[in-house]
């Protein structure tokens, strides 16, 4: 098994990109999914979610509302802190017993996370590949791709590790500020070097 880890700041187009190695044969698993079943009704995240911001937090149906979390954390970096340690542990956890199946195989299974280097997590991985945009095309993209103001943009691509951090200590930079069919050859090139790696002998 070959872990690789997938990250980049918001709008760079890690989630794109992800796609594209999932239709290659990558095993892909997405933080924020795992995020949004780590604090679902009934499960010990949702009950500290609840106990450190309050029952407004909550939508009709029970389930966190995660775009008002998002307004609050965003804003305030200690709200943040705190609720990241909530949920970057069972993140983790939940992502290491899924990818304990592949053990043993010469599976590509990729991680999906924007914090990956933040938090020190790149480390654990075989191949660390960041999503590189300049921050005016994270900008642009985010006002036409989600229901977001430009402050509430500023706001998240500000908390998150500057892109040229993070490309620093990447295994393999995809710059994604060309077209598709650019962004699609880079892909094709990486996956050339995942599947290389994946198939080397040990040792």
């Amino acid at each position: 098994m070959l872990l690789v880890g997938l990250t980049g700041g918001i709008g760079s187009g890690k989630s794109t990109v992800a796609r594209m190695l999932e239709t290659r044969g990558a095993v892909v698993f997405d933080a924020d999914v795992l995020a949004h079943e780590a604090i679902a009704p009934g499960t010990p995240g949702h009950d500290a979610v609840v106990e450190r911001f309050g029952p407004t937090i909550l939508a009709p149906g029970g389930d966190v509302d995660r775009e008002a979390l998002a307004a609050r954390v965003f804003v305030d970096a200690a709200a943040r802190r705190d609720l990241e340690a909530i949920v970057h542990p069972e993140v983790r956890r939940m992502f290491s017993e899924a990818a304990e199946r592949f053990q043993g195989t010469d599976a590509v299974v990729v991680f999906g996370a924007p914090l990956l280097v933040e938090t020190g997590m790149h480390t654990a991985f075989d191949v660390l590949i960041v999503v590189a945009a300049t921050t005016d095309m994270q900008i642009d993209r985010l006002l036409r791709d989600r229901a977001m103001s430009e402050a509430q943009v500023r706001a998240r691509i500000g908390a998150q590790l500057p892109l040229a951090d993070k490309a620093a200590v990447a295994d393999i930079l995809i710059d994604n500020e060309g077209t598709l069919d650019e962004l699609e050859g880079q892909v094709d090139r990486a996956w050339q070097e995942l599947r290389r790696r994946a198939e080397a002998p040990a040792g």
